[in-house]
């Protein structure tokens, strides 16, 4: 007889509901996603299938340790945050011999290697019964999909196969969801790439503009200001050119995207790393503006430098890099105009000096050939009526003439070196304001203490008034001035050092003062005068001039009573004023050169 055909029917049922599921399932995981999508269906469907209490499944790491990525059914945080070594466990064995293993009792099994750490885990999950199979993608086992149950169970062959057919599937999936990532990974990649080169072509294109124009600039006779206003123009913010001393020379600032002017101090550090270095260097201050300073060289000299500042951060990256080397070429330009403004402006220094010294050694007077290179060069000699000199610690003669030309060229006048001394002539309505004029901007420009002593020419006796001048100017340092602009009517009490022509005056008046002791010192071979002239330094104070001269308070007593013998009044007790004055005048003489 017929078996029933209900009990034979169920299982066939079972089996074409189970292979038609598992064929809806795989044709889902077939599909492209993301790979964290895949993982949370490819577990979600096996549960399904399964009917196990949990079902996860577990992934191994680029650090070699197996753990879960994705779950179904209760299962508690510390279980899915759990991690073991891909060569333990039932995972372990799964991966190993990429086949399918169970356990009836987890925590009982002898057959697999233990995890402490996972067994930790396993017992307030509830795990007993555990089937895994594996997941293999190209040969190589990379995850293992887990069924479990809370209650100890054999796990059959058809649930086995089942799970297992669905594990291929699984892996296609994950195959094709790592590959659909790699992909859109690598789109992107490709996308931000091509944006990149998008932006470095364009700021190439930017940078090849600026070239042009600067170029451009050049060849139009255009100014080192010229070339900063465009640079501004062309990479927004704030450009300034800096001399050698990092002094700012002219600044451009772009109308499109100004910037803050920078401080001195902004700039000092870059300056000077950019100078030590000879390359550009960037900083940002504390108020978040970004400076590029660049020096600029032409060969082992250093001509002064180029500084960009502008807004810090954003999406500059790119453009910044780029904007620094036109930046950097902008020193080359540079650097040609301003040593062609150099060479200019030293071959009409050496003209201006020359017809300097010209007027110097034929004044009195002026020939017709002089006159028409002064006309030349827009002076007229007729109104060059004051005649200065000036001198520094600081600074040569070279160096200072250099700042005289400057001022000469605005003053129409002339300057440079004669007889060693940097000297000017120039007209002027108000030789104490002229002067002092003169003196600030000079301080200014030289940065360092000067002194300018002026004397005004008359009939065109330029040589003269240089000689006092000159003179004048070493009674300024000899009395202590460093730094000061002033004629030489300001010192018309010591007229008869510095004028040559008042010379016998000077003569008599120093021996009807000290003459007895100058005599005494040249017989002798004393210095009566210099022990006079240290007592008055100190203040008429003993004790101090004798240890400002090294002597016994005896002996300088002695010399100080000589002294008063010599000069036949008791000078110490009289009127002591024409006496001082002789001293200091004999002394200033000594330190004064002879005329010129």
């Amino acid at each position: 007889m017929a078996g029933d055909p209900a009990g034979e029917s169920h299982p066939l049922m079972r089996r074409q509901r189970e292979l038609t599921s598992l064929y809806a399932t795989a044709k889902s995981l077939t599909a492209l996603g993301e790979l964290d999508e895949v993982l949370r269906s490819i577990v979600r469907h096996a549960h399904d299938l399964i009917g196990t209490d949990f079902t996860y499944l577990s992934l191994v790491g680029a650090d070699g340790r197996l753990s879960a990525r994705a779950s179904e059914g209760t299962i508690s945080a510390s279980f899915l945050a759990a991690s073991i070594p891909a060569n333990v466990g039932l995972g372990g064995k799964v991966l190993a011999s990429r086949s399918p293993h169970w356990v009836r009792d987890y925590a009982a099994a002898t057959s697999i290697a233990h995890d402490p750490d996972f067994d930790r885990v396993v017992g307030p999950e509830g795990l007993v019964a555990l089937l895994g199979v594996p997941l293999v993608i190209r040969g190589e086992a990379v995850g293992a999909l887990f069924a479990a149950d809370r209650s100890e169970r054999s796990f059959q062959a058809e649930e086995i196969a089942l799970l297992s057919a669905f594990a291929d599937h699984a892996a296609v999936a994950l195959d094709n969801a790592r590959l659909y990532d790699a992909s859109r990974t690598a789109l992107q990649e490709l996308r931000i790439a091509y944006r990149k080169i998008e932006e470095h072509v364009a700021v190439m294109e930017r940078a090849q503009a600026s070239h042009e124009a600067l170029t451009g600039v050049v060849l139009e006779g255009g100014t080192p200001g010229d070339v900063v206003q465009l640079l501004a123009d062309q990479l927004g913010g704030s450009v300034t050119l800096l001399d050698r001393a990092g002094v700012a020379v002219v600044r451009g600032d772009s109308a499109a995207d100004p910037c803050r002017a920078p401080a001195g101090d902004d700039l000092a550090e870059a300056f000077r790393n950019a100078q030590r270095s000879g390359r550009c260097t960037t900083s940002v201050d504390g108020a978040g503006v970004a400076h590029s300073v660049a020096s600029i060289q032409a060969g082992d000299s250093f001509l002064g430098a180029l500084a960009w500042s502008r807004a810090a951060g954003g999406d500059r990256g790119v453009r910044d890099d780029m904007d620094v080397r036109t930046l950097e070429r902008a020193t080359h330009i540079l650097g040609l105009l301003i040593l062609k403004e150099r060479a200019v402006a030293e071959a009409s220094e050496r003209l201006s000096g020359e017809l300097l010294t010209e007027l110097m050694v034929g004044s009195p007077g002026t020939s017709a050939a002089q006159r028409t290179r002064a006309r030349a060069r827009n002076i007229d000699v007729d109104r060059l009526d004051l005649v200065l000199v000036a001198d520094s610690a600081a600074l040569s003669s070279t160096e200072l003439s250099r700042h005289l030309h400057d001022i000469a060229r605005d003053r129409a006048g002339l300057a440079g070196e004669h007889l060693g001394r940097a000297t000017m002539i120039l007209p002027s309505a108000d030789d104490d304001r002229t002067v002092e004029e003169v003196h600030r901007r000079l301080r200014r420009a030289a940065g360092a203490p000067v002194t300018v002593v002026g004397e005004r020419a008359v009939n065109q006796d330029w040589a003269r008034a240089f000689s006092l001048a000159g003179r004048c100017s070493a009674v300024v340092r000899a009395l202590g001035h460093t730094d000061l602009g002033a004629t030489t009517a300001r010192y018309a009490l010591y007229a008869m050092v510095f004028d040559t022509e008042r010379v016998r005056d000077l003569d008599r008046f120093v021996a009807g003062t000290i003459g007895p002791l100058l005599d005494y010192d040249h017989r002798r071979g004393t210095d009566l005068v210099g022990t006079l002239d240290a007592y008055y330094a100190n203040r008429a104070n003993v004790a101090a001039t004798a240890r400002a001269l090294h002597l016994h308070v005896n002996t300088l007593l002695k010399r100080l009573d000589r002294a008063g013998e010599l000069l036949g009044v008791d000078w110490r007790q009289e009127d002591n004023l024409e006496l001082q004055l002789g001293l200091r005048l004999h002394r200033l003489r000594a330190v004064t050169p002879g005329p010129a």
